[in-house]
């Protein structure tokens, strides 16, 4: 079973008829005690980072998704849920994350004929390719809306990089854990692909 957080903080009805797109069928649900039960867990979001973080506590799925992750069982963060994996964020202030991955969120700072948010197609190169990732070349576009990029404090789990002024972080892999900063129900064939990846990934014991 494949299921998708709701903490109020996500296009979840677009990542959930993305998966049914590629074959594949995904549930929406706020109960920890459901979520607990997911073969397949996907974090998305969109939002501010300390509206997002304090949702995830006050609803009581911080202990869910570890458990998860440390289970071994294939996790998929998005946008926001890639972000909200680290220790701390910087959006408005200082936050403490899930404190899942080591590093910080930071806010780009880049020239000024580049906006922020960084908004729009980009494409990514590969520093170790992800399974998700099987069957998608590098160059590939994806889709991207965001302010701010995540920094690990282990450069090996970078396993995807973009280019908005200086490379940033685009993906993370870790053994069952892996999260995009774009956002694959939104960049068309090639999101999908990688959706369709997930919903088949089975991660080596």
């Amino acid at each position: 079973m494949i299921t998708i957080i709701d903490y109020q903080m996500g296009n979840l009805r677009s990542v959930q008829k993305a998966i049914e797109k590629v074959g594949h069928s995904a549930v929406i649900s706020s109960d920890p005690k459901e979520i607990a039960q997911a073969d397949h867990l996907i974090l998305p979001g969109v939002g501010a980072f300390e509206d997002a973080i304090t949702e995830l506590r006050r609803r009581d799925m911080v202990g869910v998704i570890k458990d998860h992750i440390d289970a071994g069982k294939p996790f998929l963060g998005i946008c926001l849920g890639l972000q909200l994996l680290f220790d701390v964020g910087y959006e408005g202030g200082e936050f403490e994350g899930l404190g899942i991955v080591p590093g910080k969120v930071v806010r780009f700072e880049v020239p000024p004929e580049l906006k922020v948010p960084h908004m729009g197609w980009n494409q990514v190169t590969f520093r170790h390719k992800p399974p998700i990732f099987e069957g998608i070349e590098p160059q590939t576009h994806f889709y991207f809306v965001h302010s701010y990029y995540v920094v690990p404090n282990d450069e090996a789990v970078i396993a995807v990089e973009a280019t908005y002024d200086k490379p940033f972080c685009a993906a993370i892999w870790r053994d069952n854990l892996v999260a995009t900063q774009f956002h694959p129900e939104k960049s068309q064939a090639s999101g999908l692909h990688v959706l369709k990846n997930f919903a088949e990934w089975t991660p080596a014991a």
